[in-house]
């Protein structure tokens, strides 16, 4: 039996082995690399073929050459928070901290700036990418006394072996069983489990809810009854859900850096490092081939009308959405868009009236979000400018006068279309319900414009109304509107 004192020799000789921190999908929830390979992309895409030339010469050169190309932003990086409390609390203790990475030095080096806590840097040089088997060999040289290691790979696998004690992040269960046989595992940072929630958030799928706009022309178009038409539209529903979803991710990987200094966007699945930019890599095109191919199904003109919808998206992401006034503009286009492709799935005459009205109400509404985006900015005394966007503080009471003049135009425009169109129709059994429905849509708009005034309103009107109570209240009061112009002399 141990001797207390031999005891306490024990714990001293093994608080004085060092805790080596892996950077990638370690200290940080994200992978350097891709960061700065997406940042390459967004400032110099006409220049994407040098990445390829770089790659030839090895990873580390190209590691190298892109830290000269780009300047990411490093401060705003999502941290493994659970990690920095622990290695925090090791330091505190007395045990050194180092950061040994396959990351570029210089990057590494601004990583660590304002952890206090870590004591030397290791990273990759031009020449050499300290991964794997390079850096175990390099870690047993410099600590010859033994060390601790924290990763999260099989990459990490020759460096655990060479560890005294291994420190494992979100590790698969398959990780944890390899590095068992070779090294004794000090403490587990379990990754989150894989949940229906997280992949509905994902997919941005209460996004879907603006696509319901596919079912408009079906109903206005007199098409209600005709269960083909309903079968049509909700195959169209879900390819565009497909396509919008795919294009969500690519906006959030373009948007990067813009998304993690925004108050709320920063908690969205890549901005906040809990998916990874790889496994986006792969959902995008995944989502885009499945969108096209039931459009193929359909028929070749919705696929043409999903192709259109894709490329004003990737305009509007890559660079109109920094145009000020031209964003808001693609943003109401892509919605009327919608409207669209819902008169192509059911084959019925496109009304003009229509599109100007959806032309109108969603310019308003996303001028309602541009305002809400630069009064937070300067409530949370942020930059004069918004980062990401053309806004600066102070264009608020502009953006007010267009949206709200917007929402007046759309009201007026609905009404101009029930006294030469819709009261018109054959279908209608009591048109003068449909009165009720400019009503009710000038009390919402007023209702949306009150509360941006306020400053209580949400990043996006349309997401809130769906949540609202009274919005969908509203919503339910003009489905009624309708219902009675459409049965209401049938029932009597």
């Amino acid at each position: 039996m141990q001797s207390t004192a031999s005891l306490q020799q024990e714990r001293m000789a093994e608080t004085r082995l060092p805790l080596i921190l892996d950077l990638d999908h370690t200290l940080l929830n994200t992978d350097l690399l891709y960061e700065a390979v997406v940042a390459f992309l967004r400032q110099k895409p006409w220049q994407a073929y040098k990445l390829a030339l770089w790659l030839m010469k090895g990873k580390a050169h190209l590691k190298q050459r892109l830290s000269e190309a780009v300047s990411l932003d490093l401060e705003h990086m999502p941290l493994n928070e659970d990690l920095v409390t622990f290695a925090r609390f090791e330091a505190e203790g007395g045990r050194p901290v180092h950061l040994a990475t396959a990351a570029n030095e210089t990057v590494a080096r601004r990583i660590v700036e304002n952890l206090d806590f870590i004591d030397e840097v290791h990273a990759s040089s031009a020449s050499t990418n300290l991964k794997s088997a390079t850096k175990a060999a390099y870690l047993a040289e410099r600590f010859p006394g033994g060390f601790i290691y924290a990763g999260d790979s099989t990459a990490d696998l020759p460096v655990f072996a060479a560890a005294e004690k291994s420190i494992l992040v979100h590790p698969s269960s398959r990780l944890i069983e390899r590095t068992d046989k070779i090294s004794d595992i000090h403490t587990v940072f379990p990754r989150e489990r894989p949940s229906l929630r997280f992949a509905l958030k994902v997919m941005r799928l209460h996004q879907w809810a603006k696509n319901a706009l596919l079912f408009v022309p079906l109903i206005l178009g007199g098409l209600a009854a005709d269960p083909m038409a309903w079968a049509s539209a909700f195959a169209g529903f879900i390819a565009l859900g497909l396509m919008a979803s795919a294009t969500y991710l690519l906006n959030d990987m373009w948007d990067l850096d813009s998304d993690r200094r925004h108050w709320s966007k920063k908690y969205r699945p890549l901005a906040s490092g809990r998916l990874r930019i790889t496994t986006a890599l792969a959902l995008i095109p995944a989502g885009i081939g499945a969108s096209l191919a039931i459009a193929a199904a359909i028929g070749p003109s919705v696929v043409v009308a999903l192709l259109g919808y894709l490329v004003v998206t990737l305009s509007y992401s890559f660079y109109l959405k920094r145009v000020p006034f031209l964003d808001t503009a693609v943003l109401a286009t892509l919605f009327t868009l919608r409207l669209g492709i819902g008169v192509t799935l059911v084959s019925v005459p496109p009304s003009p009236w229509l599109f100007v009205f959806s032309m109108f109400l969603f310019l308003s509404l996303s001028l309602a979000k541009r305002y809400t985006e630069v009064m937070r900015n300067g409530l949370k005394g942020k930059t004069s400018s918004i980062h990401g966007r053309g806004y600066v503080e102070g264009d608020d009471p502009v953006l007010m006068a267009f949206g709200s003049a917007s929402g007046v135009a759309a009201v007026l425009v609905m009404v101009l279309y029930l006294t030469n169109e819709a009261f018109k129709a054959g279908f209608y059994s009591m048109p003068v319900a449909l009165w009720g429905l400019p009503i009710i849509l000038f009390l919402w708009l007023g209702r949306i414009w009150l509360m941006c005034q306020r400053q209580i309103l949400d990043d996006d009107p349309v997401v809130f109304a769906v949540k609202d109570r009274a919005s969908l209240a509203m919503g339910g009061m003009m489905g009624i509107f309708f219902l009675a112009a459409w049965l209401g002399g049938h029932v009597g």
